[in-house]
């Protein structure tokens, strides 16, 4: 089954993001299947999940665009740090169907061209209109060129960012095993589960920053 998925052009990176989309997916059905009042077992892990992101992701962003968002930034943080963790299974870059998907370019650039889509669709929105565009002019009408490719720039970082990090752990952990077997390559699986997390945390971060900034700029301009 594997070598058919290969032979229509999925690589070990997409086939493992497939996997972790569907279980995601599935959990997330059968969590919200038979909601009750007083949630118990699974519905209860996964509405603890998502009030502690909707706290975090609040104080960021305020309550009201944390709720309006929250299912985009939510969802990037969660799935990122699933792709991250699928990297330090056993054979996990060896075994056919089985690599992080975070480090693979195509991957965190997909991401990235999303958030910046969304980005630009939530400062619209807010503006009513392209009229959004106009706060590229301010203060001075001569550094719109300058915010512009600010504004560009933010995808590509966002994307080398989490790439540059996942690739270069799961390359210094498979060095230090073949070098040392036994001893530091649990200490840097261990930071690799820090590190896991951290980059899903900072790249969904980010994604609140850049959503924050689009939706207030608008509003900050409507109160001149």
């Amino acid at each position: 089954m594997i070598s058919a998925l290969h032979n229509i052009g999925m690589t070990d990176g997409m086939i493992t993001s497939s996997i972790i989309t569907i279980v995601l997916s599935i959990l997330a059905i059968v969590a919200g299947r038979h909601l009750r009042i007083v949630p118990s077992g699974l519905q209860n892990a996964v509405e603890m999940a998502v009030e502690g992101l909707l706290n975090f992701f609040s104080d960021i962003m305020g309550r009201k665009l944390a709720r309006q968002y929250l299912p985009l930034v939510g969802t990037l943080f969660i799935y990122i740090l699933c792709c991250n963790y699928s990297g330090l299974l056993p054979g996990a870059g060896e075994i056919n169907g089985l690599s992080a998907p975070t480090n693979s370019i195509n991957c965190t650039a997909a991401m990235a061209i999303t958030v910046f889509i969304m980005t630009q669709v939530a400062g619209i929105k807010a503006a009513r209109g392209p009229k959004y565009y106009l706060h590229l002019f301010k203060p001075v009408a001569f550094i719109a060129p300058l915010m512009a490719i600010e504004m560009l720039v933010r995808p590509l970082s966002l994307s080398l960012r989490l790439y540059g990090n996942v690739l270069g752990e799961e390359t210094a952990t498979h060095v230090f095993f073949q070098l040392i077997p036994i001893g530091v390559p649990v200490i840097m699986q261990a930071l690799s589960i820090l590190m896991g997390l951290i980059q899903a945390l900072v790249f969904s971060l980010l994604t609140a920053i850049y959503l924050s900034e689009a939706c207030e700029t608008e509003e900050l301009e409507a109160h001149e």
